[in-house]
């Protein structure tokens, strides 16, 4: 994909590309913009790791050069949730601090974001995109304003070739970036998002009740089919 304005440029990027509806903007965001991406995806031991198998298929329709990272050796070490632990049983409410809190993974976007780095400083990439957004403030600190910011600094020093994160929808709700992705034309059934990675997207997680409620307040209909809408 090439962006049709004049201000097109080659230069390359790392996305961090997780298969789901925020990342899958993002990755399209840094195409309109003209970069020249490098979508990295990361098997932690998530328990929707069909995810994994979305990223995979746009990345190749799109051409776009495309890792998934195996990094579940981490697992032993971060697997105290609900999103890597399938003996817990997953929340099925809104997000909230109170009732959500064990979905949090530990100090995972900083983990992600540290390879992504270091993948970006290894081929020579200014930047790093991640789909942190504000709607994920409430419940995960690695996903707050703060955390980018301090990361930022981070990671202007931590390699002679300082890298800049951008994560452009980090103060937009999930409904905003529904609308930003609509308006380029995205199709999301293409995109994975509930925490449970069965056939069917659960309908009743966190983060499938998130994405109804996006597509219901831009009057719109999820492409993804649901065993509970």
């Amino acid at each position: 994909m090439t962006s049709s304005t004049s201000q097109t440029t080659s230069r390359p990027a790392v996305v961090i590309y997780s298969g789901g509806m925020d990342s899958y903007t993002v990755l399209h965001r840094a195409l309109r913009e003209g970069h020249d991406v490098h979508a990295l995806s990361f098997h932690y031991g998530q328990r929707h790791a069909r995810e994994l198998d979305v990223a995979r298929q746009v990345c190749s329709d799109l051409g776009v050069s495309h890792r998934i990272v195996d990094i579940r050796a981490i697992h032993q070490l971060i697997g105290n949730s609900a999103l890597t632990d399938s003996d817990r049983a997953m929340p099925k409410a809104d997000y909230a601090e109170d009732n959500l809190a064990d979905t949090v993974v530990p100090n995972r976007n900083m983990i992600l974001l540290s390879l992504a780095i270091g993948h970006a400083v290894n081929i020579g990439a200014p930047i790093c995109f991640y789909g942190a957004h504000g709607g994920d403030h409430v419940l995960y600190p690695d996903c707050r304003p703060a955390f980018v910011e301090r990361m930022n600094d981070v990671a202007a020093i931590a390699n002679f070739e300082a890298v800049r994160i951008e994560a452009p929808y980090l103060h937009s709700d999930k409904a905003q970036i529904l609308a930003d992705g609509l308006e380029m034309g995205l199709d999301y059934a293409q995109t994975w998002t509930c925490y449970l990675g069965e056939a069917t997207a659960c309908g009743e997680c966190g983060s499938c009740r998130e994405r109804l409620a996006a597509f219901a307040s831009m009057g719109k209909t999820d492409p993804l089919p649901y065993a509970k809408r």
